[in-house]
């Protein structure tokens, strides 16, 4: 005899597709602040990168003489780039993740992204930025960096707001950039 095939009924047909709906909202806002992170990270990391390839530079040659480098646009003929690479740096990063150029500050220029308090930026000064997701100055940015304020410019990671921010190393520290935390060894 043949048995009757029975399929889902609706009401367990929507019961699946309410579960699966809440288990989207729960982890798709993780998902999406871990992939701007991950990106976070991926830029810092390049910026610190370069910046010690600019230190060594400084180290062998003094200062900046010659290579004038304001927030322009890195390409391959750069004056910057072509300082530092392929001895310093092998390969030199244009972009950050966020696919907007990286901003490099050299001698007198990194006064246009700091803040000094009447004092100048000198000859062995650099400095590199990354305007973060937004591609555009945020509400924390390098020049919220002074030298009374050493601090100002770090923040908390809170919320997908704070990829926003910019990121930016003055002569290899950082003055603008997320504030680690450390757990307490209790």
């Amino acid at each position: 005899m043949l048995k009757k095939m029975r399929g889902f009924t609706l009401i367990e047909l929507l019961i699946v597709v309410a579960i699966i709906g809440i288990l989207a909202a729960l982890l798709i806002p993780n998902a999406l602040e871990a992939i701007q992170k991950a990106k976070q990270k991926s830029a810092m990391k390049s910026i610190m990168t370069v910046s010690t390839a600019a230190v060594d530079y400084i180290t062998d040659h003094g200062d900046w003489t010659g290579v004038v480098q304001n927030a322009t646009t890195l390409t391959a003929s750069s004056a910057f780039t072509t300082a530092i690479t392929p001895f310093y740096i092998k390969i030199i990063p244009f972009n950050d993740p966020w696919n907007s150029p990286y901003k490099v500050y050299t001698a007198d220029s990194v006064n246009n992204l700091i803040s000094f308090a009447g004092a100048t930026a000198s000859s062995d000064d650099f400095a590199m930025a990354s305007w973060g997701r937004d591609k555009a100055s945020g509400t924390i940015s390098a020049a919220s960096y002074t030298i009374a304020d050493p601090e100002g410019g770090l923040y908390v990671v809170s919320n997908m707001a704070s990829f926003d921010n910019d990121l930016a190393a003055w002569n290899g520290s950082w003055i603008c950039g997320p504030r680690t935390t450390f757990a307490s060894a209790s």
